[in-house]
């Protein structure tokens, strides 16, 4: 980290994390310089489901959940951000405090429950942003009150198709009582029909992807790899936050309830991503998650299967100048190797994480 990074990330720290997330928005929303801009390297261009991002990691949904800022993360060095998620209705979300840091596993367990200013926000911003440069996502999801989860994701598609460059289906929260169940193959399947049907009937089609949790067994991702392949899903972000609690140094907040993201989830989400590659064969695109925190960890989650790569909670620890240091150190090692494409490396560890079992 630069002595840029290290102040504020200090100063950050004083605060709560809710507050200190508020304050990196509006740090970015002011146009604040906190990041230098990637370099651009031919061979980190990946195309995929009729687009070109200029490099394979993105900005996780999460962080910019109202889409505020899409483009100042762009600006640090994205290959592609996703805003969100988004639910058809404003919502407050679960009851504060709701994030807690886990500082010596460069960790965080957050039980936010999809807080956000619902769609009318949102569209709002990316309709005040069409025709710029760069690749957004927008991650939609369901309010926790609702009568019927599946038309919030039907209303989602038809209010951001026009916006977004691609479309993320988010299951695998666990701050929703009740959303996981919705990756069980029956409620998965007609969900997933809905949710195709609302696309093909919007005024734009982008592609879709379904983003699964990282507690899955393998007979559910079996159910899951089906139900995508059947319903043409164009692809899936492997994954969300985990329930689980691997091996933790930290005490005291580790004991709080939430879903873990950071580091300890490299491990667990690695393996799901090579197993469901395997699942789901060659061309189904996957965007890899969990514990990404520097090149070498985004080019095996490319070897383990994956497509493209996001982050989030490794900024919290290592600050803006993250991205813009991967995607250099990426290009550096594409021109070391004598690389063509960053592409030639996906799969090559495939057999190695897919073997490892699920425990």
């Amino acid at each position: 980290m630069s002595l840029f990074d290290r102040l504020g990330q200090k100063l950050l720290f004083t605060f709560d994390p809710e507050t200190a997330h508020g304050m990196s928005i509006a740090a970015l929303r002011c146009g604040l310089p906190v990041g230098a801009r990637a370099v651009r390297d031919i061979r980190l261009k990946v195309s995929l489901c009729g687009l070109d991002f200029p490099n394979p990691l993105g900005m996780a949904a999460g962080y910019d959940k109202n889409a505020e800022v899409p483009d100042a993360l762009l600006g640090l060095g994205f290959g592609f951000a996703e805003v969100g998620t988004v639910t058809p209705l404003p919502q407050a979300g679960n009851p504060k405090p709701r994030i807690f840091r886990l500082t010596a596993d460069e960790a965080v367990i957050n039980r936010l429950g999809f807080n956000n200013e619902g769609h009318a926000a949102a569209e709002k911003r990316l309709a005040a942003r069409q025709g710029r440069p760069g690749i957004v996502g927008v991650n939609i999801g369901a309010n926790k009150d609702s009568t019927d989860r599946v038309s919030d994701y039907e209303r989602g598609v038809a209010r951001f198709a026009a916006y977004a460059n691609y479309l993320t289906v988010n299951i695998s929260s666990p701050n929703t009582p009740g959303l996981r169940n919705m990756q069980a193959r029956e409620q998965l399947g007609e969900l997933l029909s809905r949710v195709m049907a609302a696309r093909a009937s919007a005024a734009a089609q982008p592609p879709v992807f379904l983003k699964i949790a990282p507690d899955l067994v393998e007979a559910e991702l079996e159910d899951i790899a089906a139900e995508v392949v059947e319903k043409r899903i164009d692809g899936i972000i492997v994954s969300n936050t985990t329930i689980s609690r691997p091996a933790l140094r930290s005490t005291g907040a580790a004991g709080e309830t939430g879903g873990l993201s950071g580091k300890p989830l490299f491990e667990r989400s690695t393996i799901v991503l090579a197993k469901m590659r395997k699942l789901l064969g060659s061309d189904i695109a996957i965007v890899g998650v969990g514990g990404v925190d520097s090149a070498d960890a985004a080019l095996e989650k490319i070897r383990a299967g994956a497509d493209l790569v996001q982050l989030y909670t490794s900024m919290i620890y290592a600050g803006p100048a993250l991205p813009g240091r991967i995607v250099a150190a990426m290009a550096q090692f594409a021109e070391t190797e004598r690389l063509k494409s960053i592409r030639e490396l996906r799969d090559s560890h495939l057999d190695r994480w897919a073997s490892k079992p699920l425990s």
